[in-house]
């Protein structure tokens, strides 16, 4: 591993690619491989391969590869081999709905419960290599869904069951998906939704659709249907045989498409492969929720052993894993699927919200299960702290959680001392995980054995501290060069690990543009992200540079959400920009420039409904402010950082770019208007 000076000094055994390399062709060891690989890692960073008719370099798009040559099974590495090993019996899944029904998996259960559901799609003539789109709550036959594909060697894309029909539909073609699994409808704030008309709609286009399979979870009576492609979930499992051989595939086969916003409109679908997404999922679960097996140090305290690989069998008996996330979100696709399952550990699904029937539904469900490990977003931990602040009541069991780890933005120090006082009695680590869809794993974290946890020591809330064994990151300049400690720069991932995302499904030029084009020269993965480096080495994030709006962990477009604005017959022209929201992180606060005669009153209630049928609920502004103009610069990009200062009331930044200077005054005349009104 490269050493920088604005990282902190790396683990001695990984000074060098070559030890590097080893590191995870040791940690690969963890799964169990049909076929070995013949090379651990292969590297072509981008190169130059001509120039533009602007002058500027033509690069070509970089290739990534780890164990190239092996072959595997990933859900047999998540439930077989357990079951195998005599652990059949172990609790898999603990599973909560909304309303209260609850079920439970153990290995061998979820272990036929998949068989059924691969030769269903078998059944259903899905292939290997066939796409198939997920459009469910967080059930268990989203889980066993995701499985049965990854088991027949299928690729499947989550959807989350909050998007509208537009956003399904996008995936569904964009993919070119032979098959959608949805449901009847869902539980949501104490209600039965439907979302079956809603995947009808998606489906109603030109897509490769050939079968609709529902889950009946709300148990609605009256749903539209289509014969011969609608099949329902439950009948064609009845048919099935619980025993299925699984078959191994290509390290470098592709397990899924994830979609995340860019600063384009159009959603990227990042495809993520079997064997190095597994890989680095299963050791980065082990490393972070504390499954490693212990080693004393030269100080003589016993901390985690960040090199094993192989885990505790005790730890791994004794856990009960949550992590809230939605299914459809990469953070539950690393951590509440497969990190989780491949290392055999108990874990919880919940449907709903946190505050359905009531604020401290979460604390009941730590207390039935007995959860350990909770994993969750800080939007989530500013919203128990809005209904708890004086301190969880003692009627509520927490004495089980031994870690807690943060997700989806940099936690606000107060949000973590609170989460750690609260639930974790002032005891437990705080894992502030820094992460991305692209690289599939954590890149940035503390450790749950760091001496900041220790009594007496001066903890860092909200810092990210350093990377994991494996990867390595530097904090630069616009031109790569070092920032100095305390400067604001760009994260950078100059290592990759084996987790890290291929290419954008259907567009390598755009996985280049996006990600490496930035750093070509030097071969460096662009996060996106600002951070700096503090006075020890370690490492803050500081959130996203590019255009992209982070509520409550969910990353949404602007110029999608300003396209969806710009659809609606009243507005003329639409920016949305970041604004800051105690309990969200950022509030969407749409600038929209409206038509002659349009009734003002009517405005906000009718694009914010417009915005959540285009994308769904997540992506209604928070706030929509009338404005005569929207700065611009000369080349006609929306300075949306501007609209952030205007509405926050903070110093403009450098304006000189703008083509229309004196439209700033009328536009913060505008937004001291809506305050004075709202």
């Amino acid at each position: 591993m490269t050493t920088t000076a604005t990282a902190p000094a790396p683990n001695p055994a990984l000074v060098s690619d070559e030890a590097r390399i080893d590191f995870w062709a040791r940690q690969a060891g963890r799964l169990d491989w049909s076929t070995p690989w013949h090379t651990t890692h292969r590297w072509q960073p981008p190169t130059a391969v001509g120039t533009e008719p602007d002058g500027t370099v033509r690069w070509s798009v970089p290739e990534i590869g780890w164990f190239e040559g092996g072959t595997l099974n990933v859900a047999y590495n998540c439930v077989d081999r357990h079951v195998e090993a005599g652990r059949g019996d172990h609790v898999a899944l603990y599973v909560e709905g909304e309303p209260g029904d609850r079920r439970t998996y153990t290995y061998a259960e979820l272990q036929r419960e998949v068989a059924r559901a691969a030769n269903a799609l078998l059944s259903l003539g899905v292939e290997a290599g066939d796409r198939v789109v997920i459009y469910l709550p967080v059930i268990p036959e989203t889980v066993i869904a995701t499985l049965a594909c990854a088991r027949i060697g299928a690729v499947h894309s989550l959807v989350f069951g909050g998007f509208s029909a537009e956003a399904l539909r996008f995936r569904v073609e964009d993919t070119g998906a032979k098959v959608l699994v949805t449901t009847d409808g869902q539980f949501r704030r104490g209600a039965a939704v439907p979302v079956k008309a809603a995947a009808d709609e998606a489906v109603s286009g030109d897509n490769a659709i050939e079968h609709v399979l529902v889950v009946r979870r709300t148990g609605e009576t009256d749903i539209p249907w289509t014969p011969g492609r609608d099949l329902w979930w439950h009948d064609v499992l009845a048919g099935q045989s619980d025993v299925h051989v699984p078959q191994p595939f290509d390290a470098e086969a592709p397990l899924f498409i994830i979609y995340t916003s860019g600063t384009t409109g159009r959603p990227k679908g990042l495809v993520h492969t079997m064997g190095g997404y597994l890989v680095q999922a299963a050791y980065t679960h082990a490393l972070l929720f504390d499954l490693l097996p212990e080693t004393t140090g030269d100080d003589g305290v016993a901390r985690p052993d960040e090199l094993a690989a192989v885990n505790d069998p005790v730890k791994v008996d004794r856990t009960v894993h949550w992590c809230t996330a939605d299914l459809a979100w990469v953070t539950a696709h690393t951590y509440e699927i497969y990190g989780p399952l491949a290392n055999g550990v108990s874990e919880v699904l919940y449907e709903g919200t946190p505050t359905t029937p009531h604020p401290g539904r979460h604390f009941e469900i730590i207390e039935r299960y007995g959860v350990t490990t909770y994993y969750t977003a800080p939007t989530l931990v500013r919203s128990l702290m809005a209904a708890f602040f004086d301190g969880v009541p003692a009627t509520y069991d927490l004495s089980s959680v031994r870690l807690l780890g943060s997700v989806g933005e940099a936690i606000n120090p107060e949000a973590w001392r609170w989460l750690r006082a609260q639930v974790g009695a002032g005891t437990a680590p705080v894992v502030d995980t820094w992460w991305q869809s692209e690289t599939g794993a954590t890149i940035l974290s503390p450790r749950p054995g760091d001496a900041q946890f220790d009594d007496g020591a001066a903890p860092k809330p909200g810092c990210a501290t350093r990377p994991v064994p494996g990867v390595s990151v530097r904090v630069v300049d616009e031109h790569g060069a070092a920032v100095a400690p305390g400067e604001h720069g760009l994260a950078v991932v100059d290592k990759i690990g084996p987790s890290m995302a291929r290419t954008v499904w259907g567009d390598p030029q755009r996985y280049l543009d996006s990600y490496w084009r930035a750093f070509a020269a030097q071969g460096w993965f662009l996060a996106g992200d600002g951070a700096k480096v503090d006075a020890d080495g370690d490492i803050w994030i500081l959130g996203r540079v590019d255009d992209v709006i982070n509520v409550s962990g969910h990353r949404l477009s602007t110029i999608e959400i300003e396209s969806a604005l710009v659809a609606h017959p009243w507005v003329v022209e639409a920016g949305v920009a970041p604004t800051a929201d105690a309990r969200t992180g950022h509030a969407i606060t749409a600038f929209v420039v409206l038509h002659d005669g349009v009734p003002l009153t009517d405005v906000a209630p009718a694009l914010r409904a417009h915005v959540s049928r285009e994308i769904g609920p997540i992506a209604k502004p928070a706030h929509v402010v009338i404005v005569p103009d929207l700065p611009k610069t000369r080349s006609g990009k929306i300075m949306r950082r501007l609209l952030t200062q205007l509405f926050e009331g903070t110093e403009l930044g450098d304006t000189t770019s703008l083509q229309n200077a004196p439209a700033i005054p009328a536009i913060a005349a505008a937004v001291t208007s809506w305050k004075d009104n709202s």
